[in-house]
């Protein structure tokens, strides 16, 4: 049996547990929080980041990796062309959408979203950095619906979980959408996805997580 550990309000866990449920896949749900320092999460994940997979032949860490594994043991149904060029352009827009745009504006995360501050120089950094790969990521998706043409992708379980997260980090830092300021309508793209049922099961889950979060910061205060 497959086992996902990590949790719910994570995009990266998501990501993997969309890709999980497209595919039909048996698995179970471990509660991980990131950063945790047993030995036992630290023998599956060494550096403490969730997810993590754990298989009957051991444990997998990396969201990316966990993805291409659960296509090489379920190729159907695929979340990859069987077309090279096509599968490595698929690859090229999780390494943008995880890489180039999440990653940067995760630097935002601890004033956007959990209360704390970022610097006006990391702000300032930041927001160049992130409107050059914005601008790229652009010219690269098709969005025609899915990000990578006209089939459902491994790729779009990298957008739909973390584009609607870097928009919201942007929106509240500098006053706008960054996303959509370029043109990149994830809000539409994302009303589209969420008409899938892993979708749907994905964000159902994270807002519970977020809502039993939320009493249990209220209990303790």
């Amino acid at each position: 049996m497959l086992t996902l550990h990590g949790f719910a309000i994570s995009n990266y866990y998501n990501k993997v547990k969309m890709a999980l449920l497209e595919k039909g896949l048996a698995f179970d749900e471990a509660l991980v929080t990131t950063g945790n320092p047993s030995e036992a999460v630290l023998a599956c994940s060494p550096l403490g980041k969730i997810p993590y997979l754990t298989t009957e032949r051991g444990a997998l860490c990396e969201s990316q990796v966990i993805l291409e594994y659960l296509e090489a043991i379920q190729p159907e149904p695929a979340l990859l062309p069987t077309d090279p060029w096509e599968a490595a352009k698929v690859r090229e827009l999780c390494v943008f959408v995880d890489l180039h745009l999440e990653l940067v504006a995760r630097e935002l995360y601890p004033q956007a979203f959990f209360g704390g501050t970022v610097s006006e120089s990391q702000q300032v950094r930041v927001r160049k950095l992130i409107g050059r790969n914005i601008a790229a990521f652009a010219k690269l998706t098709r969005m025609s619906p899915f990000l990578a043409g006209e089939r459902f992708t491994m790729a779009d379980c990298c957008g739909y979980v973390s584009l609607p997260v870097v928009a919201m980090a942007t929106k509240a830092i500098y006053g706008e959408d960054l996303l959509l300021a370029a043109g990149v309508d994830h809000k539409a793209y994302a009303a589209r996805i969420h008409e899938r049922p892993s979708a749907q099961r994905v964000t159902a889950d994270r807002k519970r997580d977020q809502a039993r979060l939320a009493s249990a910061a209220g209990k303790a205060t």
